[in-house]
C-alpha cells in the first residue's frame, strides 16, 4: 500500500460532527487532511437506494506541516443508511480513502480501489420509554421456571410426551433414526409458578419480565405457534395470565412477550397439517381461508418453511388476512393482549419479517399503548443489516425500538477468553454508539446468555470471570437482560442443556448476592441508566470507561489477568481526596491519579461517596 498520506476520523469532531447518527434534515460536516500535493479532492457519497454523488471539497485556509485539509457540509434529508469516502486525485493517480478492513469507523485507511465505506444513519426521531431504558429484564422460560401447581402436578400434559422424574433432571431431546424429535420433553414450569415468584423477581431488582413464547403449541419451546390467542394449556389459561399482568404491574413489573409471527405450527389450527384442531387448516384444503397465509410448491406437502423444517411452514406477513389477524383488526393477536398487560414484542427471527410489517405492529403497538417498546432478534450490527438482499430499516425510527444485543456479548466473551484485546472490545462498541440512533443505543436488550446460546458460566467457567462479565453487562449503556438461573450459577452447553430448570433450593448464593448487589447499584444510579460513554486508554488486558451526566462521573475497570496487577491512569482522579468503590463501598486510593486494579478485580469507582444512596 502506498505511502500518500490521508486522514479521516469519524469519531473525532474535528473531522466529522456532529457524532454518529443525525436526524433526518440534518447539516454534516466532513474534514479530510491530505498532502500538499493533492490537486482536487472529492466527498463520494452513497445514497440510501444506492444513488451516488461526487461532491468537490473545499480546500481550507487552515493548512498543517504542509498537509492541507478540506472540507464540506451535506445536509441529509431523507432516513436510511448513507455511506461515504473519499477520492484524492494528484498528478498521474487517484487514492481513495475509505473506512478500516474491519468496518468498525474511526481512523480509516488509504485504498488503491474498492474502499471500504464509512456510515451516517439517517433517522426519524423515535423516543422510546423511560421505562425500558432505565430498567432491567428478566428473561423467562415457562416450563423450566417454577411448577405453581399444588404438590408439583404437571398441568395438561400433551399427549405422546415425556415428563421428567425430577426437577433436577438434565433436559434431553428424544429423537428418532433420522434426527426428528419423537416426543417433546416437559418439566411443568407454568404461569401460575411466575406468580409465585414475581417478590422473588421484585426482591431481584429487575422491572421487565420478557417471557419466551407461551402461546399453545406441541414443543416446549414454543416457538411453533398452534394458536396465537390461546396461553398454552401447560402454562395455564387467560384469566390466569390476566391475574400475573395484574399482579406484575402491582410490583411495578412490565410483561414483554415473544411474537413468532414469520411461521406458524405445522400442528395449528391454521394449517393442520395432522387434523388436530377442529379448523379447516391451509394443509386440508386450497378453500381454507388460512390457505393463502402459506406458500405452497406442491400441494400440499411441499411448501415453504423456515430453514427448512416442515413442522415451522413459513408465512406470507404481508398478506392482508394476515395483517389483520395479528396486528390491525380490533381483535388482532396484539390488541387481545396488550389490553390484557402487554407492555412490548420481542419479534423473533426479525430478519425474516418484511420492514412493511414491522412497521405496522409497531404503528399498531404504539397506538395500543403510548409507551409500548418493539424489540427485534438481530444477531449483528443491526443498523446496516441486508437481509435477504434487502437494506433493512430497522433503526430508521419507523420499526424497532431495540434489537437482542448479541455483538455486546461476544465482545465480553471474547475479551475474557483472550481472543481480543481491551482496545478491540472498545472499538466494536463506538463502532455500535456510532452507527446506532442514541435512542436505540441506550435501548439495546444487553445479553449475556439466552435460551439459543451457552450459559455465560459456561463460556467462561470461572466465577471470578463472570462477575466481571456481569460488571460490564449492568455499567454499559443500554438495558442489561438476565436469562432465568445465570443469576444463581446455572450452568448449561448449548440447547438443550442451555434450558436446565431454575435449581430452586440449590442456588450459588454468593453469585445472588453479587447480582443483587449490582442490580442496586444500576437501580440506584442516573449515571449508568443514562450517562455518556466514553472509553480511557488502558492496558490491553483491562477494559475502563467513563459514565457521565452532568457533573457526575463513574468510571468502570476490569482486570482480565489472573496474575498482574495493572496501574490505569485516571487524570479526574489526581488530588481528589476520596474515591469509593461501589461494590465494596470501601475507599480507594488514587489521588495520584493512579489506579492500582488487582488480577481477576472490577472496580465501579465514583468520584465522590455516593455508596449511601445503594
Amino acid at each position: 500500500m502506498s505511502t500518500q498520506y490521508i486522514y479521516h476520523d469519524s469519531q473525532n469532531n474535528c473531522y466529522r460532527r456532529p457524532f454518529g447518527a443525525v436526524p433526518i434534515n440534518s447539516e454534516v460536516f466532513l474534514l479530510l487532511e491530505t498532502t500538499g500535493d493533492a490537486k482536487e479532492v472529492f466527498l463520494e457519497l452513497i445514497y440510501f437506494n444506492g444513488t451516488t454523488e461526487k461532491i468537490k471539497m473545499i480546500n481550507s485556509i487552515e493548512n498543517f506541516n504542509n498537509n492541507k485539509k478540506y472540507y464540506t457540509k451535506i445536509t441529509l434529508k431523507e432516513q436510511g443508511v448513507y455511506q461515504y469516502y473519499f477520492s484524492v486525485v494528484l498528478d498521474y493517480s487517484v487514492y481513495f480513502y475509505g473506512n478500516n478492513i474491519q468496518q468498525l469507523g474511526g481512523v480509516g485507511e488509504v485504498y488503491l480501489d474498492n474502499p471500504k465505506t464509512y456510515q451516517i444513519t439517517v433517522y426519524k426521531e423515535n423516543k422510546i420509554p423511560a421505562w425500558f431504558k432505565e430498567g432491567i429484564i428478566y428473561q423467562i422460560f415457562v416450563d423450566r421456571f417454577f411448577n405453581g401447581n399444588d404438590y408439583g402436578v404437571i398441568s395438561n400434559p400433551k399427549k405422546n410426551s415425556f415428563l421428567y422424574g425430577r426437577w433436577d433432571d438434565d433436559p434431553m431431546y428424544i429423537r428418532d433414526a433420522k434426527g426428528d424429535i419423537t416426543r417433546w420433553d416437559f418439566f411443568g414450569g407454568n404461569l401460575k409458578g411466575v406468580i409465585h415468584k414475581i417478590p422473588y423477581l421484585k426482591d431481584l431488582g429487575i422491572n421487565t419480565i420478557y417471557f419466551n413464547p407461551i402461546f399453545e403449541a406441541t414443543s416446549n419451546h414454543k416457538y411453533d405457534t398452534g394458536d396465537y390467542k390461546k396461553i398454552d394449556e401447560m402454562y395455564g389459561d387467560e384469566n390466569i395470565f390476566a391475574e400475573l399482568c395484574r399482579k406484575a404491574a402491582d410490583s411495578g413489573i412490565k410483561i414483554i412477550l415473544d411474537g413468532v409471527f414469520s411461521h406458524t405450527g405445522a400442528d395449528s389450527i391454521y394449517f393442520n397439517k395432522y387434523g388436530n384442531y377442529n379448523s379447516l387448516g391451509a394443509y386440508q384444503s386450497k378453500y381454507s381461508k388460512y390457505y393463502n397465509w402459506y406458500s405452497f410448491k406442491s400441494f400440499p406437502d411441499s411448501y415453504d418453511s423456515w430453514w427448512g423444517f416442515s413442522n415451522l411452514p413459513n408465512v406470507n406477513e404481508l398478506y392482508p388476512d394476515y395483517v389483520d389477524y395479528v396486528v390491525n383488526s380490533k381483535d388482532s393477536v396484539l390488541s387481545k393482549w396488550m389490553n390484557i398487560g402487554v407492555s412490548g414484542w420481542r419479534l423473533d427471527v426479525a430478519d425474516e419479517l418484511p420492514d412493511e410489517f414491522i412497521r405496522l405492529l409497531k404503528e399498531r403497538a404504539r397506538k395500543e399503548k403510548s409507551d409500548s417498546v418493539v424489540i427485534g432478534e438481530v444477531w449483528e450490527d443491526a443498523s446496516n443489516k441486508i437481509s435477504y438482499g434487502n437494506k433493512r430499516r430497522y433503526f430508521l425510527g419507523d420499526e424497532l425500538d431495540s434489537v437482542t444485543n448479541y455483538p455486546l456479548r461476544e465482545n465480553i466473551i471474547e475479551f475474557f477468553t483472550n481472543r481480543i484485546n481491551s482496545e478491540v472490545f472498545k472499538r466494536r462498541i463506538m463502532s455500535l454508539k456510532e452507527n446506532y440512533p442514541l435512542e436505540n443505543f441506550y435501548s439495546l436488550m444487553n445479553l449475556i446468555g439466552t435460551h439459543d446460546t451457552k450459559r455465560i458460566l459456561t463460556e467462561v467457567n470461572e466465577k471470578k470471570i463472570l462477575y466481571l462479565c456481569v460488571i460490564i453487562q449492568m455499567t454499559m449503556v443500554g438495558v442489561p437482560l438476565i436469562y432465568y438461573g445465570d443469576e444463581v450459577g446455572l450452568k448449561g452447553e448449548e440447547d438443550p442443556l442451555n434450558r436446565k430448570t431454575y435449581p430452586w433450593g440449590k442456588e450459588d448464593k454468593d453469585i445472588l448476592n453479587f447480582y443483587k448487589n449490582i442490580i442496586k447499584i444500576r437501580n440506584g444510579s442516573s449515571i449508568l441508566k443514562c450517562g455518556d460513554l466514553e472509553f480511557v486508554t488502558s492496558d490491553e488486558d483491562v477494559i475502563c470507561y467513563k459514565r457521565g451526566l452532568a457533573e457526575e462521573k463513574l468510571f468502570i475497570i476490569v482486570n482480565r489477568s489472573n496474575n498482574e496487577s495493572k496501574k490505569i491512569v485516571i487524570k479526574e482522579f489526581i488530588e481528589e481526596k476520596k474515591v469509593v468503590d461501589l461494590l465494596t463501598c470501601e475507599d480507594i486510593n488514587a489521588s495520584d491519579g493512579i489506579v492500582r486494579i488487582n488480577p481477576l478485580e472490577g472496580l465501579i469507582l465514583s468520584l465522590k461517596n455516593e455508596s449511601k444512596k445503594y
